[in-house]
């Protein structure tokens, strides 16, 4: 007989279509678990570089939100604490969802927004899920939409490609390609053009 699975506790989240159970343990709320539900279609997460970006936008949304005295700096020092997890992949398990899903990227900064404000919370000894005293929409959202924040983190995640992997494997090409030059500097071959000597 084989021992039977302990069912993963749950708690209750809450949002404007009603109430939906979450694994206990994850960061993401209600929103992203509607999206896991609703799109469970294809295999390709979201990439790395997005989720690191995210946490880059959110960050900085928060510095610019304290700055204007909108945001209360307790609240936004632990944003800060949380968006700076995301970006250093610790929080990477956290972001399940798909690319497969609205033009305007919704889901995932929610779950961006999701995951920050439970970490958040946490970091201020709050209750995971019960949105105090950090809510995703309130605080880590503040100011935002999907159709801003979701370019604008394309536009971060393109920028850090470049500058991690672009121009490094250009550097690299480059170094192999003069090192050919004088590998066979000696050859002499005879253009061709059109598959014709020249």
């Amino acid at each position: 007989m084989m021992p039977q699975q302990e069912e993963a506790v749950k708690r209750i989240e809450k949002d404007s279509l009603g109430e939906v159970e979450v694994d206990a343990h994850v960061y993401w709320g209600a929103q992203t678990q509607r999206s896991i539900q609703n799109f469970p279609i294809g295999w390709e997460k979201m990439p790395e570089s997005i989720i690191y970006a995210f946490g880059i936008q959110k960050a900085a949304a928060a510095k610019a939100n304290m700055e204007l005295g909108d945001l209360d700096p307790s609240l936004g020092k632990a944003i800060l604490q949380a968006a700076q997890e995301v970006q250093d992949g610790t929080l990477q398990d956290q972001f399940p969802l798909k690319v497969w899903q609205t033009g305007s990227g919704t889901q995932s900064n929610m779950n961006a927004n999701e995951v920050i404000a439970n970490r958040a919370i946490e970091l201020l000894d709050g209750v995971k899920g019960s949105k105090e005293p950090v809510h995703p929409n309130d605080h880590v959202n503040m100011g935002q939409s999907s159709n801003d924040t979701f370019p604008t983190v394309i536009h971060i995640a393109c920028a850090a490609q470049v500058h991690k992997a672009l121009l490094p494997a250009l550097d690299a090409c480059a170094e192999v390609l003069a090192q050919k030059v004088k590998e066979f500097e000696k050859i002499i071959k005879i253009g061709r053009t059109h598959l014709q000597d020249a």
